[in-house]
């Protein structure tokens, strides 16, 4: 089959459905190689129509917090009082440029979720 752009949804469903009849190809076949390509052209197609944003800063807090088993009272020391917490989570209070550094190191939430607007 010969590979083409993806332009337009057709385009890519069809591009979705080779790559399920050959998703078993071996790596350095022709079919392998196809996959690849085909695999590159559908990401690039999907990044460009159906971007996925980045977390809502407060969410991401809370959502890592509770993988990590902690309490608001356990963000106290990263943000101050246990008030300024409270604030802060219930988006009564921005995240300062100090609380985003504390939060970046001990939740190990990246500093560019941290800083968008919410």
């Amino acid at each position: 089959m010969a590979i083409t752009p993806i332009r337009n949804e057709k385009d890519y469903r069809k591009a979705l459905a080779r790559m399920e009849d050959i998703f078993d190809a071996k790596r350095g076949t022709r079919e392998g190689d196809e996959l690849e390509v085909l695999s590159i052209l559908v990401d690039t197609y999907e990044n460009k129509h159906f971007p996925i944003g980045m977390p809502d800063p407060i969410e991401a807090i809370k959502y890592r917090m509770e993988q990590m088993g902690m309490k608001q009272k356990d963000l106290s020391e990263a943000m101050g009082f246990k008030s300024r917490v409270s604030e802060v989570l219930n988006r009564k209070r921005k995240l300062t440029l100090d609380m985003i550094r504390r939060l970046n190191e001990v939740l190990r939430i990246p500093t560019e979720v941290l800083v968008q607007k919410y």
